[in-house]
Formats: C-alpha cells, structure tokens, sequence
C-alpha cells in the first residue's frame, strides 16, 4: 500500500507484477484470440489529444491540435462474463484496495453489462495515441505483450488545472520533451494511472502477435452505466 501510494505520488501510475498469474493471463489470452477475430468491434478514430475539435481560447491551427489514429479491436463484459476478468472485477477487496491507494472513500463497480471491464487488442500498425485522459484515473491489466512496439509513453505533469501548457504539450507531439518516459510491462501486471494531466500514448504494434490489455472501469458512485449512444459509439451496440 505504501509503495503504491508513493509511485503514484512521485510517478502518477504505480505497478503490480504478477497480480494475475502469467499461466492465467497466456489462457485468457489464447481464448480471446479467436474472439477478436470473429466478434470484436473494431474501433478507429482520428482525435487530437484533448478529444475535442475545439479548445476555447486556443488557435484551431495551434500544434498542440494535432491529429493522430486510434485504433484498436474491443471485447466487452458480457462476451466472457463467467471468466476469470470478470471474477477479479467483482472481487470486493480489489474495489476496497484501489480506493485506498487512491484515498478515496469508496470505489464502485459499473452495473453496466458491456462497459464494466472491456479486453482490447492491438495488432500491426495499431496504436493508442497520444491522448489525456477524462476520469481521473484508468486501471488496466496486461495479458499478453507484443513481439515488438506497444510500448507505454508518458509525459507526468504536463499540464495542471491552472496551466494547460498548450506549447509545451506542442513540444512534446513534436518529439522536443526529453522528460517523456517509456515503460515495457510484462504480462498479469496491474497499471494503475492518473491520466487526467499525464499525457500518454502505447507505440504501434510490430509482429504477429497482439497486444492485449483489460481495462477495468471503476467510479465513486454506485450504479453508474452508460448511455446507449455512448455503447455504440464506444462498441458499435446498444445491447
């Protein structure tokens, strides 16, 4: 609890290694395989890295605007409900440990069916790009690297609540930032991370084999759901 505490205090993220064991995580893997090739929504977007079009007060030209692709494959809750992901999720103390590193006084589970914890791949030439995150913080779980590439790049304290720093989040798109940091996880590690203000992208992926992560979604609110717009733009179904 310490350790984690201070990472997150000094690095904005802290790790767990072997959280889920190795064997479980190649299993999970090996049985979504064929699940994202035949089920998955497969999810491209272009976006800047705040999401938005447009930033009041900013140059709509500005180079802190600029645009990249997102793409990835997306499996939801209830395509492996009776697994060991959903299982870990609804785990009570697990709700209970990450509010406690996070000092908040509870932490709830969604009851929505699809968005509660989600699996997403990444294969050849896919990328989660440079992006802020909107929640406050975002915990996912890596079930199987790639050969290559899929590297996790960040950039702490970009930015804060009074100084959104838009030339230097210019700097760092263009590759001028000698404080962006790259972690390599192994498989079954938890990452827990504040992405609110840390700016951070995972590189493209190289070789056959894909990149696959769990994200967990939590929220300080009991039965939190999303809208049907917002399942289908995320997942491509209301249902």
């Amino acid at each position: 609890m310490a350790r984690c505490q201070a990472d997150l205090t000094a690095h904005g993220m802290f790790n767990l290694t072997g959280f889920l064991r190795a064997e479980i995580a190649a299993e999970v893997a090996a049985q979504f395989t064929p699940m994202f090739e035949t089920d998955a929504f497969r999810h491209i977007r272009s976006h800047n890295i705040y999401f938005r079009r447009e930033i009041k007060g900013l140059d709509p030209n500005h180079p802190a605007l600029t645009e990249f692709e997102t793409s990835n494959q997306t499996l939801c809750a209830d395509q492996f409900a009776d697994g060991p992901l959903v299982a870990m999720y609804e785990w009570p103390e697990f709700a209970t440990f990450l509010a406690t590193v996070m000092d908040k006084p509870a932490l709830y589970t969604m009851s929505d069916p699809l968005a509660r914890v989600n699996a997403m791949s990444y294969r050849t030439g896919q990328a989660l790009n440079w992006h802020f995150d909107r929640s406050e913080f975002t915990t996912t779980l890596l079930l199987q690297a790639p050969e290559k590439g899929g590297a996790f790049e960040y950039r702490t304290g970009l930015r804060s609540a009074e100084d959104p720093n838009y030339d230097g989040v210019a700097a760092m798109l263009r590759g001028e930032d000698d404080q962006v940091q790259r972690l390599t996880l192994t498989p079954g590690t938890l990452n827990v991370f504040k992405g609110r203000n840390t700016a951070h992208r995972v590189t493209p992926v190289e070789g056959h084999k894909e990149r696959m992560i769990a994200v967990f979604s939590f929220y300080e609110a009991p039965g939190v759901a999303f809208s049907d717009e917002e399942r289908i733009g995320f997942y491509g179904r209301a249902r």
